[in-house]
């Protein structure tokens, strides 16, 4: 299961944040754990909270105004109650500094203890996004993701199919690259999966006879994609016999795949010499675009034939 360490948080936050480590282990940092943290009723990040502990608490000046009215000995029970909870970090907000008691505190249990001038809402805003993507479960499939016209679009299919062929042309004209080979999804919302590269293989993609391609290199900045929110499935496949099994001519329904309990839109296009798989693909993009919006060409045919035959009676 995924999970991300509170150094990692740091650095990956630092600058968004204007982050500072105060004190506590950054080696071996405490870890956030999705699969810990999805049968827990604790809140994920929030301001402190003696009552329901957040896995990383804020303290803010409010929480510094209630804190420091307490006595001392209120002061380290309040704390000793919430490291209990499985406590894995602190946070100071508005530029506050530790009282004596927290500092103590955060020394004598190894808490990692960090500081930001910033307000504690923007923190929260800041890292419950980014834990929710850090944290996010995810599954790998064997395919290239793009950002075609702004969808995007997971081109899947045997190997050797022509995934990669296809995928260099629709980049020629104008297309993002997110990731080749292993595509990495993540589920970040109920119903939104977000594709992402493996950090090894970012930027390239694997063509047939020429091997390993850098397209940013190649293309320039505005041919690759850090992520891209799955949207389509394109799935090629090979004709046998000069047919595609299971293909209808004219679909009145559409496919779908289920990946993490969300389902993907899914058109399947077959591999024959001759055929522009590029504009077909961007054609789907279009259609798939349409039908959002409400707009049916299928549908619409069948019901302009309605129409017609309904004038012959």
């Amino acid at each position: 299961m995924p999970r991300v360490s509170v150094a990692q948080l740091f650095d990956d936050n630092a600058d968004a944040l204007d982050l500072d480590w105060i004190s506590g282990p950054r080696e071996p940092a405490p870890e956030l754990d999705s699969s810990e943290i999805n049968q827990s009723v604790q809140g994920l990040i929030g301001h402190l909270n003696f009552v329901h502990p957040n896995w990383l608490q804020i303290f803010s000046r409010t929480e510094a105004a209630y804190f420091s009215g307490l006595g001392e000995d209120a002061q380290r029970d309040a704390l000793s109650r919430i490291s209990d909870s499985g406590l894995k970090g602190m946070i100071l907000s508005d530029g506050e500094r530790a009282p004596q008691s927290l500092a103590e505190f955060a020394q004598a249990r190894d808490v990692p203890l960090l500081s930001s001038p910033m307000a504690s809402l923007q923190i929260i805003w800041v890292l419950r996004t980014y834990l929710g993507r850090a944290l996010a479960e995810f599954v790998t499939r064997h395919g290239v993701l793009l950002d075609v016209l702004g969808v995007g679009v997971l081109i899947t299919g045997q190997s050797g199919v022509g995934k990669s062929e296809l995928a260099l042309e629709l980049i020629s004209r104008g297309s993002g690259l997110v990731a080749d080979d292993v595509v990495e999804l993540y589920h970040i919302s109920p119903r939104t999966l977000e594709g992402r590269s493996p950090q090894l293989l970012k930027d390239f993609l694997e063509v047939r006879g020429l091997g390993m391609l850098n397209i940013r290199t190649i293309f320039g900045e505005t041919a690759v994609r850090r992520r891209k929110n799955l949207k389509l499935i394109v799935q090629l496949e090979k004709p046998v016999g000069g047919k595609v099994p299971g293909i209808e001519r004219l679909p009145l329904n559409a496919s779908v795949e289920q990946i993490l309990d969300v389902d993907i839109r899914q058109v399947q296009l077959p591999v024959a010499a001759g055929r522009n798989l590029a504009v077909l693909v961007e054609a789907a993009v279009r259609n798939y675009v349409l039908q959002l919006r409400g707009i049916d060409s299928t549908q619409e045919f069948i019901q302009r034939q309605e129409r017609y035959l309904g004038t012959q009676e």
